[in-house]
């Protein structure tokens, strides 16, 4: 049973009322999560540099990258990973307008903790911030989708809105907090204005809650304190096990491993338990999607580690470094209504690509952005910088692959899992992006250590990694668009 008696399966729908088309909770959640975004963006815009330069400046400078990179994927993909955890707490305990809440309340003291310029404190409080994530990014994403009807043409869209709100913090982030307070008074007051952001999210959605109706809140039974009391404790009791596991990034890699294999039985095992084979199907396709995410993310997430190195170490810029981290953001702002408009076009053609066809796009869009960029380092002459139009270039490109598959993505998710497993399904999606940050963060760890002897061997070492992505992404997203036939008939309708 949902809140209000309704039965978990049961559309409720949000209070009545709309704004452009949409219902009036999505633009509350658009706000919630620009905040929560801006927090997330303003600190991941910083976080390598900092790490490299504050704790192990000590070592040769390409070590040092590594080591800074090795931490940036860890955490990275604990944000990621927890949020399977959190979207079975919000499912089972505590509700989705709880989970926020209480998330954000984390993310913010953690965000707070990282002032402190002593490595150990540093990691407890990343520590903390994935903790709140974990309750926080899953479920705000999962209200969206309960707005719409299962068979609402709206939800597509409504998804491309929420994306724009993500990227509108995103943009934003590293302006503030990067290239104007941290570059003017010291990196880690950049994490100072994030956590104000993330303040900010609080009190925007705690104060426009009442717009969601009954719409995400506790499950029947779970009303009350006790519920909140009890997953608070379960948070900081995970703080010191997460402490551990940024601080050994080999056994976070088992761990995420384990959770993996894990995600896959759990799917599996709910379809066969339900006896409903076309259910069965549709989790069987979504894990195959999970996949094709993972390696896609893995490439994507190089913007804050390999790419932001290269950018402050080897490329010619009329600006602070920092900004390229508000290229992808701006360009999703400008061509993400492109997208939403894009689609259906096509659709009422018959020329829409399915759902695995666009991931696969993705993906080759994705190496193609590399390519170009292997190519650039390549026509660079010895000693001279990478023009910083090359950068911009590959982050465009990487922008139009990822609305190709990042909000078609999130919405699949909704279509394809049961209604009373839709925040499970959401952490799982978010899970597979764990993974592929981990991933993210070995690739970056391999780009910009170098192999230790000046720049022009640092540069090689670029443009060598950036190609072998081209190739691996070029391989396995051409695996996606051929195998998109079976996939489709696995999704029974889905589009």
């Amino acid at each position: 049973m949902a809140a209000g008696g309704t039965l978990a399966h049961e559309f409720i729908p949000p209070p009545p009322g709309e704004i452009l088309g949409h219902p009036k909770p999505l633009w509350m959640l658009f706000c919630a999560e620009f905040w929560e975004r801006f927090c997330y963006y303003g600190m991941r815009a910083l976080l390598a540099v900092y790490v490299a330069a504050t704790f192990f400046g000590h070592l040769p400078e390409g070590e040092a990258n590594a080591q800074a990179s090795l931490t940036y994927g860890g955490y990275t993909a604990l944000v990621y990973a927890t949020a399977i955890l959190g979207g079975y707490v919000a499912d089972n305990y505590l509700g989705y307008q709880r989970s926020i809440i209480l998330g954000g309340a984390l993310i913010a003291l953690g965000m707070f903790m990282l002032l402190i310029p002593q490595l150990q404190w540093f990691l407890a409080g990343l520590a903390v911030i994935v903790a709140g994530n974990g309750l926080f990014k899953p479920n705000i994403s999962t209200m969206v989708g309960a707005l719409y009807a299962p068979q609402d043409s709206r939800r597509d869209s409504g998804f491309t809105i929420f994306y724009m709100g993500i990227n509108a913090g995103a943009f934003v982030a590293p302006i503030v907090c990067a290239s104007v307070v941290g570059a003017r008074f010291g990196y880690r007051y950049g994490f100072l204005a994030a956590g104000v952001g993330m303040v900010s999210g609080i009190v925007v959605f705690q104060f426009l809650a009442g717009m969601l109706g009954h719409i995400g809140k506790a499950p029947a039974g779970r009303e009350g304190v006790k519920p909140v009391l009890v997953v608070l404790g379960g948070a900081a009791a995970m703080v010191p096990l997460l402490w551990l596991l940024l601080s050994k990034s080999e056994v976070l890699g088992y761990v995420l491993i384990g959770l993996m294999l894990f995600l896959v039985l759990y799917f599996l095992a709910s379809g066969i338990r339900s006896g409903d084979r076309v259910q069965l199907q549709r989790y069987g396709a979504m894990l195959l999607l999970f996949l094709a995410n993972c390696l896609f993310w893995a490439l994507f997430e190089q913007a804050g580690s390999s790419l932001n190195f290269l950018a402050r170490d080897f490329v010619d810029a009329p600006f602070h470094f920092t900004l390229f981290q508000s290229a992808n953001p701006l360009f999703i702002l400008l061509l993400a209504p492109l997208f939403a408009l894009l689609w259906p076009a096509l659709e009422r053609g018959g020329r829409n690509p399915s759902i695995p066809r666009k991931f696969a796009i993705a993906l080759i869009g994705a190496g193609s952005g590399f390519l170009l960029l292997a190519l650039a380092i390549g026509a660079t002459p010895d000693g001279a910088k990478v023009s910083w139009l090359f950068l911009v270039l590959t982050y465009l490109v990487h922008t139009m692959a990822e609305l190709c598959l990042s909000p078609i993505g999130l919405s699949m998710v909704t279509k394809l899992a049961a209604r009373h497993e839709v925040g499970m399904a959401m952490g799982g999606w978010f899970l597979s992006t764990a993974m592929a940050n981990y991933l993210a963060g070995l690739i970056a760890a391999v780009a910009s250590g170098g192999g230790g002897h000046g720049a022009a061997s640092s540069l090689v070492q670029y443009a060598a990694t950036f190609t072998q992505l081209w190739w691996l992404a070029l391989a396995i997203g051409g695996s996606c668009f051929l195998c998109a036939p079976l996939i489709n008939r696995l999704m029974h309708g889905v589009k």
